[in-house]
């Protein structure tokens, strides 16, 4: 396929994160928004009218479009995406692809038994700055996530699968899709509004087989939105703030000099600033989607690529309730 034609797509769910990729794929220079799927109909047909599609309640014929991007609550992933899968059709399912291993694993054999596109969307990936910043590391050692977030009722799934899956991810890109060799977890719920086992906090240790560590703190109980993320080697600290696209790298330089009295010593802190620049994270997926759907990225590498970061966040959150 070229480039030349826009791939029709359907939209399936227009809540919060749905309507920011309903923008993306109208705006998008490859791909056309055919269809709208809400049950819904006042916010369905409103977000399908915006954007020139047409809306249903239901999702009936997924092999009328070149591919599908699912943007439903996550407890609705597995039944949709498997429909959607078993018509051979590319997919694109806003993370996590399930709340559950054993149900991702499923959906990621069955793509692959179709040879089918398959892609989750683990958006901080695309990040700009994570993506100079990955570019800077050599041989990370010790990194320290944060994501926090005040509350939202809105969201029913626990911070494990909502938040966290986010910074697992990045930490596993950094040590080469390694799976850790330890890990130790705790688990807070607090909020009232919170269904039962839908933790509020998550706090996380994860190590290597060459001795690396990774901490991940997730909470929504935040009064403020962060996003940080630190990357330390022996000789280089690289500090991430996602949310502003920001990488700030320092090297501590200390050395001996000759005084009038003596030798002393002096140190000194080198910061580099490095220009970020890029899309908006969810325009440069897409364009990665279009890819597989057009046979210009690995499909295979991206489905299995998705695997680490969700067997991890249910080891953590599995450790941390035993």
């Amino acid at each position: 396929m070229t480039n030349s034609t826009e791939l029709d797509l359907c939209l399936i769910g227009v809540g919060s994160m749905g309507r920011n990729h309903a923008r993306v794929i109208a705006q998008h220079p490859r791909t056309k928004l055919s269809m709208v799927i809400d049950p819904d109909e006042e916010t369905g047909r409103a977000v399908a009218a915006q954007y020139g599609a047409e809306w249903a309640p239901v999702l009936e014929r997924p092999e009328n479009f070149a591919a599908t991007v699912i943007a439903t609550p996550t407890e609705y992933h597995f039944d949709v995406a498997a429909q959607v899968i078993d018509q051979g059709v590319p997919l694109l399912v806003e993370k996590p692809l399930c709340p559950s291993y054993e149900q991702t694993k499923t959906l990621v054999d069955k793509a692959e038994k179709r040879d089918t596109p398959l892609m989750c969307g683990l958006l901080e990936r695309f990040n700009p700055a994570f993506m100079v910043a990955r570019s800077m590391v050599d041989a990370p050692l010790l990194v320290r996530a944060e994501r926090h977030s005040p509350y939202a009722s809105r969201i029913k799934t626990g911070v494990g699968w909502d938040l966290l899956v986010h910074d697992v991810d990045l930490v596993v890109q950094l040590f080469d899709n390694q799976a850790p060799a330890d890990l130790n977890s705790v688990v807070g719920q607090y909020h009232p509004e919170s269904v039962p086992g839908a933790e509020d906090v998550v706090e996380c240790s994860l190590r290597f087989a060459g001795g690396q560590v990774a901490t991940v703190s997730a909470s929504r109980i935040s009064q403020r939105k962060v996003r940080t993320m630190r990357i330390q080697e022996l000789d280089r600290l690289v500090e991430i703030d996602l949310i502003q696209r920001s990488v700030t790298s320092y090297r501590h330089r200390a050395f001996e000099e000759i005084f009038e009295h003596g030798v002393g010593f002096r140190q000194h802190t080198e910061i580099e600033v490095p220009e970020v620049f890029g899309n908006e994270p969810l325009v440069t997926q897409l364009s990665h989607f279009v890819n597989l759907i057009e046979g210009q990225a690995d499909a295979t590498r991206e489905r299995t690529g998705m695997l680490p970061a969700h067997a991890i966040v249910e080891d953590v959150l599995s450790k941390a309730s035993g």
